[in-house]
């Protein structure tokens, strides 16, 4: 008796003592160890076919055959005759399944192997759904830990409840990891099922940037400031084209910070990734000129060929490598973030066409469009290519004219009567 019972205390500790450092609870840990127990039950109590087990409260653990009472038994293994079912099973009747208690002498032993099994067997996945239930609808968002340790999966971050794995694709390059190291990532990916961590994290995403953008620039997380595309090359570069709706906004200063303070730190938790944040324009032309800075570009004409958005770039010679970029990076950014495929050709200074000084005209009137009536650079764009020249054309415009033309809607026209009238 005294041996069962330290059996008992000995399974009830461990219990205890799992679902307290793993975070599982009790029933389910009871669960797990019955089923264990049961595998471990069918296999001992080899002279029936049918073996259940019963456990209670306290971790009691008794053991059943399933019979059927007969006159003669023919099959041992599923057969009970009526005279033994009686002696235990008071009104027992030919023809029905009895559950008959199986005394077996090594039965405890069996237990008390069985729960540790949990630890290999069952433990993994029932601590993978929990922590998987603590991170679900976080996919997407910022986490931050400690790194744990380094293997040949990659690296390994703890959380504090769980640990997540950043693979080495999803480690930014040159980056080391100590143990130790206070570190922020992307949740990538759950995993609640399949073998492998349960928590699957990123910092080489372009999300990654994204989030952190979100974080530090209070204009983006409220709605102020849009980021309209990302492109990266982690660990080298990347390029945010960003854009605000209100025309007193600018969108690059607000991401940049004060002093740079913004920028600064994103680039901090990057590592020393450069960024380049650049803004975001309706017209391809402008927003390729913004991707490719700081090459100036001499022209660039527009392309579709089968289906495919080709930008043809015509640089002079002193700016072509500044426009391709170390080993093509600019180009490629650049190509990546405006969705449209580049071609950089070089032409001599006297080939520069005339339109650019036409273009140089077309800028400074929407400059100065944009600062006279107090809206965005692209909507005095808008205005020049729809006829506006100066001031005084705009005074003669009526505000319904301006608000017909596309892109300038009713608000932005109110802003320019409004203005131009003073």
């Amino acid at each position: 008796m005294s041996k069962q019972m330290d059996e008992q205390k000995e399974r009830i500790q461990l219990i205890d003592y799992l679902a307290k450092a793993r975070g599982i609870s009790r029933t389910e840990l009871a669960a797990m160890l019955g089923d264990t127990i049961r595998a471990a039950a069918r296999k001992a109590v080899r002279n029936f076919q049918n073996v259940d087990v019963q456990i209670d409260d306290k971790m009691n653990i008794s053991c059943f055959a399933k019979l059927t009472v007969v006159e003669k038994v023919v099959d041992a293994s599923l057969e009970i005759d009526l005279k033994t079912a009686l002696t235990k099973v008071p009104g027992a009747q030919i023809g029905q399944e009895i559950d008959w208690k199986v005394e077996t002498q090594d039965f405890g032993r069996i237990a008390s192997t069985a729960a540790r099994q949990v630890f290999t067997m069952g433990l993994q996945d029932a601590e993978k759904r929990h922590v998987v239930s603590q991170f679900t609808g976080q996919e997407g968002q910022l986490l931050s830990g400690s790194v744990a340790r380094r293997d040949k999966n990659g690296v390994w971050i703890d959380f504090g409840t769980a640990e997540g794995l950043m693979p080495p694709k999803a480690c930014i390059p040159g980056e080391l990891y100590e143990a130790g190291d206070h570190i922020t990532v992307l949740l990538k990916t759950l995993n609640p099922d399949k073998p492998g961590a349960s928590i699957f994290v990123t910092r080489s995403s372009p999300e990654f940037v994204r989030r952190l953008f979100e974080r530090e620039v209070s204009e983006i997380s409220d709605g102020t400031v849009e980021i309209k595309g990302i492109a990266r090359e982690p660990g080298y570069r990347s390029k945010i084209a960003v854009y605000s709706a209100q025309p007193k906004v600018d969108p690059v200063g607000a991401c940049v910070g004060m002093r740079g303070a913004r920028v600064r730190m994103i680039v901090s938790e990057l590592g020393g990734e450069k960024v380049d944040i650049i803004n975001w324009d309706p017209d391809i032309k402008v927003f390729a000129e913004n991707a490719l800075k700081p090459a100036k570009l001499a022209k660039v004409y527009v392309e579709e060929i089968d289906g495919e958005k080709i930008l043809q770039v015509r640089v002079t010679e002193d700016q072509l490598s500044l426009s391709i970029g170390k080993k093509g990076q600019n180009a490629r950014l650049a190509a990546k973030l405006l969705g449209w495929k580049i071609n950089i050709e070089k032409i001599a200074a006297t080939e520069v066409p005339q339109e650019t000084s036409m273009e140089q005209m077309i800028a400074q009137t929407a400059e100065m469009f944009a600062q006279t009536c107090g809206v965005d650079v692209s909507i005095g764009r808008i205005l020049v290519t729809n006829g506006y020249h100066s001031i005084d054309g705009l005074r003669e415009a009526s505000q319904e004219e301006l608000a017909g033309i596309e892109g300038i809607g009713a608000d932005n026209a109110a802003i320019i009567v409004a203005a131009v009238a003073k």
